[in-house]
């Protein structure tokens, strides 16, 4: 009678066994199935993302600050780039707050004052600014450089204003 228990329990423990050994291999054939498609999910999200750093590299091609050789110009002249940057910007903004149209667009505004939104530093001597007085709006492209005295100078260089 011992004997017998002894092989029912014997078996009972292996039926248990085989089962596990199924049970686990089945979770570990699933895991690795979800695995290799999260894998294959971040090769081609590391792919676009590659793709997409190219396209903001060529973005950033016509800007002071992806430009080395305006950079390196301004470095010359004693300036930082970034530095630059704010400093123009405020300066035209600033003549947003005059009264009339900022003196800087050649349009005089017909629905209000014409006032510089945007701009888009392309080097170290031209901006592309947008501009609007509220219903027709244009773009220019503004020179702007430091004389002698390390003054800045602006001198709009070439404007359109869209039709209506």
């Amino acid at each position: 009678m011992k004997n017998k228990i002894f092989m029912y329990l014997f078996l009972f423990a292996l039926l248990f066994i085989i089962y596990q050994y199924m049970n686990e291999k089945s979770i570990f054939e699933s895991q690795e199935t979800k695995i290799e498609n999260l894998e294959a999910k971040v090769q081609k999200e590391n792919t676009s993302i590659d793709s997409l750093q190219n396209v903001v590299r060529d973005l950033n091609y016509f800007t002071l600050q992806g430009n080395d050789n305006a950079m390196t110009y301004l470095e010359n002249l004693g300036f930082e780039a970034a530095d630059v940057e704010s400093m123009v910007s405020d300066q035209i903004y600033d003549f947003n707050f005059e009264k009339g149209n900022n003196p800087l667009v050649p349009f005089d505004g017909m629905n209000g004052d014409m006032k510089i939104n945007k701009l888009k530093f392309l080097n170290h001597k031209w901006i592309q600014a947008d501009f609007t007085d509220g219903k027709f709006w244009g773009e220019m492209i503004l020179e702007y450089y430091f004389n002698d005295k390390k003054e800045l100078e602006l001198t709009p260089i070439a404007s359109f204003l869209y039709p209506n």
